[in-house]
């Protein structure tokens, strides 16, 4: 006997000690569903039979049931359940979550409870208390429909046995349905205006062949209309309309949720009484010329028309008013409720509409939500919702959304045919930012702090510890540029394994050797320039800055640093910069190439000393200083006393080492700094086109990306520098030498080293993501980093056993996240969603890792 149950549901069995209950439990669900009440006496109290641990047992129980629902799982309460008063707490509970009350009644006869209690040690109460439960149940049994129970199974012992639940789906699930959907707002009587829509849609429409007043429309191929209702009322064809969606859902080719005007509607049509008022009116004489038959449709149409349905694995909802995370999925009166009519206050505005919660500015849920109900002038998307309703019935438009491309598609309405209460530009405003935009304008903490798991797709999940959390966001609001242009911060770079090559601690062959260990076949190798890792985020005019940014302050762009600091002091100096990168893009072609208003690029901008100033006096100049003040009268000391005859020699070649390697120090620094009096002394050489409208450039390889930027750069050779490169096949002992050539004669003439990447932008080995560059650097620099005596054999042999593990970890987790930013930014999401990898990223800067690395 397959018996149905609900998918999502709180089932309470009831039934008294003795009935079977978890034995039946055990065959009926999984383990993890089932929660016992004598478990939790057991888990509060050590002891499964302690009455005096009933209260905290429950309210432990409660609690986990709670988090269950919360997630969307079906729920079992293994307990008595005979009493209203234990009962109530636990609909409730339902309630709360808008999940269905099922209760599962064991009505088994007194004297077969206890032959069972017998048998167990731990029932050892008297038959009284059996005998009464029997009669609580009983006494329940005609009130359970009152106390909320939609589903209720009475269960005698002959049917246990053949007794098999079959989970049933909510009629709101529709999650095998993966479209692609055209999304329909609200039509309100426009059926010249629907048709028109429908056509550019691709929807072919023709009339009727049985007789029947209407059309026969066939969608595209695959595709399927779905429209969010308010069909009725205001407009000149009531009847139309619903004759045609009413065709297409029986013909399977439609979906329609329930406006609260097809409620009033039916209610109306049912001889309820409503008041005929906000376009009712029309309908009702529009549809007094039908036959009885067609009104008789209509009500049985809108009576079965589900509250919303959730779409495509989950990552679709639609629902007139719009529906909460919460509330997705579910089934209860207050979701109806909320996908009729949204949220109200309570109060009405000066036109004398309800005022309704803004909803859409707190939605956090994954799910895209699709909805109408509230006129706007334009569709525009607002933390992963969109108001399709664009006001046709008021002279606006019809508009649809085609998903999953979500490109937006409208009709204007041919003429208004009613006056709105309110003007459509006082719902969603005229100002220039979008709906997005405006709401992005303040930071909300909770998405930025406390433990997170920010899911990437690169790597499944980054976690972000709570103090490092705080420690991101104690700089960003103390240093960051406006949070409006900060869309990305670059990763940590790894160095290659440790070399074992004489007088060396890094050397390319280690990179070429992992890369290789790893089937990758060629690398592209780039110079490392001498200057500090900088992001140019630039604008192409002002409006672009308002449309993609929500900037309206005149800039055009802003270079930062990989901590989101300013990297310019000087705010004509750097206006006067970013002018040059825009012309250089303009001349070059980029904006037409990559068909883009704005750009992001990953630059290295030079000189160091325009970042690291205080950085070099206070710590690098300072150690030269005080060396070379201090060496020289140690080196003729002991130059005099080897001339009296003492035996110095060895401590004088050891000193006289420290003073050439001090001087290789400082000559090595030096190479990083020169002044900076104008735009002439500042060089910039960028080796990414991080992200362009619509496109995060991930999916190109290394070399477009050099090759791209070489055209930009020889737009404006005195301030851009295009990044030599070189591509070598790991694979290639010959190739494998040439690099490393190259390498030699980079360090040799002073230079920092170079970077190895993978030819492919990002890499997927053995066991998972590669590291995405492994920077080489030559033993000069190195000196700058690890101090001036580090190539000192002993200190050398030190150095070499660093540990890599964490830095390389940190890498990763650091590129995904740089990653999933861009992409989250160029598919349009909201802020707060590419800042949540952006403050991840400056979070994880915090981490304890050797910063010589």
């Amino acid at each position: 006997m397959k018996t149905p149950i609900p998918e999502l549901a709180l089932v309470l069995l009831i039934g008294p000690s003795g009935s079977g209950k978890s034995t039946f439990a055990r065959k009926h669900f999984k383990p993890t569903e089932v929660l016992s009440s004598d478990t939790y006496r057991g888990i509060v109290s050590d002891d499964e039979n302690s009455l005096e641990a009933t209260k905290d047992a429950f309210e432990t129980l409660r609690f986990v049931a709670a988090k269950r629902l919360a997630r969307g799982l079906l729920t079992v309460i293994d307990a008595t359940n005979v009493q209203s008063e234990s009962r109530k707490p636990l609909i409730e509970l339902a309630r709360e979550f808008h999940v269905l009350p099922v209760a599962v009644v064991l009505d088994v006869p007194e004297k077969t409870c206890h032959e069972r209690n017998r048998q167990r040690p731990d029932r050892d109460f008297g038959p009284h208390v059996v005998r009464n439960q029997l009669q609580q149940l009983h006494r329940s049994l005609r009130g359970l429909e009152r106390e909320g129970f939609r589903h209720i199974h009475v269960l005698k012992p002959e049917t246990l046995d053949s007794l098999e639940f079959e989970r049933q789906p909510l009629w709101n699930n529709r999650k095998h349905e993966h479209g692609p959907f055209d999304i329909i707002g609200d039509i309100h009587g426009c059926l010249d205006e629907l048709t028109a829509l429908l056509g550019r849609l691709g929807y072919a429409l023709s009339p009727r062949t049985d007789g029947v007043p209407g059309v026969d429309v066939r969608p595209p191929a695959g595709r399927k209309a779905v429209f969010v209702g308010d069909l009725v009322d205001r407009g000149p064809d009531t009847p139309g309309v619903l004759r045609l969606v009413m065709g297409m859902v029986e013909a399977g080719t439609a979906l329609c949720v329930p406006g609260n005007h097809e409620i009033k509607l039916m209610r109306k049509l049912r001889g309820k009484d409503v008041k005929v008022s906000h376009g009712l009116a029309q309908s009702l004489e529009q549809l007094e010329r039908e036959t009885p038959e067609f009104r008789k449709a209509v009500v049985d149409f809108i009576d079965g028309l589900v509250s919303h349905y959730v779409l495509d694995g989950g990552r679709l909802v639609v629902a007139h008013a719009g529906m909460k995370e919460s509330m997705q999925g579910r089934g209860s009166g207050k979701v109806r409720d909320f996908a009729l009519y949204g949220e109200t206050t309570g109060e009405t505005d000066e036109y004398g509409l309800p005022v309704r919660f803004n909803w859409s500015a707190e939605y956090r849920g994954r799910a895209s939500v699709v909805y109408g109900h509230t006129p706007v002038v334009e569709a525009e998307w607002l933390n992963n919702t969109l108001c399709l309703d664009t006001g046709c019935v008021y002279g606006g438009k019809l508009t649809a959304l085609r998903y999953p491309e979500r490109e937006l598609v409208s009709v204007p309405a041919a003429r208004a045919y009613c006056e709105a209460v309110k003007p459509l530009d006082s719902v969603s405003g005229t100002a220039s930012l979008s709906a997005q935009q405006r709401h992005d304008d303040l930071l909300d903490l909770d998405d930025v702090l406390g433990k997170r798991v920010i899911t990437t797709r690169l790597q499944q999940s980054v976690t972000i510890r709570e103090e490092n959390a705080t420690a991101a966001l104690e700089a960003m609001s103390r240093f960051a540029i406006d949070p409006k242009w900060l869309i990305y911060l670059p990763p940590t770079m790894s160095p290659s394994e440790t070399s074992q090559a004489e007088g060396l601690l890094e050397h390319p062959a280690e990179a070429f050797a992992y890369y290789r260990k790893e089937g990758v076949a060629k690398v592209v190798c780039e110079e490392k320039h001498m200057g500090s890792r900088a992001v140019v985020v630039i604008a192409r005019d002002a409006e672009a800055a308002r449309r993609r940014f929500g900037v309206t302050s005149g800039a055009l762009g802003v270079c930062y640093t990989r901590t989101g600091r300013r990297f310019f002091a000087d705010a004509a100096l750097e206006a006067a910069f970013l002018a040059r990168v825009r012309t250089a893009l303009e001349t070059s072609g980029f904006w037409e190439e990559l068909r883009t208003d704005w750009a992001c690029l990953d630059c290295e901008l030079m000189p160091w000393s325009l970042k690291a100033q205080e950085l070099l006096k206070e710590q690098y100049a300072a150690v030269g200083a005080a060396s070379r003040a201090a060496l020289p009268d140690v080196v003729a000391a002991l130059a005099h006393a080897a001339a009296r005859g003492l035996a110095v020699g060895e401590l004088s070649a050891r000193f006289g080492e420290k003073a050439r390697n001090v001087g290789r120090y400082v000559e090595s620094y030096r190479r990083y700094c020169w002044p900076v009096r104008s735009l002439d002394d500042v060089r910039l050489a960028p080796f990414h086109v991080l992200a362009t409208e619509g496109s995060a450039h991930v999916d190109k390889d290394h070399v477009w990306h050099m090759e791209t930027l070489a055209r930009v750069c020889r737009a404006d050779e005195r301030l851009f520098v295009a990044t030599p490169y070189r591509v070598v096949e790991v694979g290639d002992e010959g190739a494998v030498a040439e690099g490393v050539r190259w390498w030699e004669e980079l360090t040799a003439r002073g230079g920092e080293g170079m970077v190895v990447k993978p030819l492919d932008f990002a890499v997927r080995g053995r066991k998972g993501l590669l590291q995405p560059a492994i920077k080489s650097r030559g033993p000069e620099y190195l000196r700058i980093i690890y101090g001036p005596e580090y190539t000192t054999p002993a200190n050398l042999e030190r150095l070499r056993q660093r540990g890599l593990s964490t830095k390389r970890s940190l890498a990763l987790r650091e590129f995904a996240l740089g990653v999933e930013g861009l992409e989250r930014f160029a598919r349009g999401e909201p802020l707060r969603r590419v800042h949540e990898c952006v403050f991840g990223v400056l979070a994880l800067e915090s981490e304890p890792v050797d910063p010589r690395l």
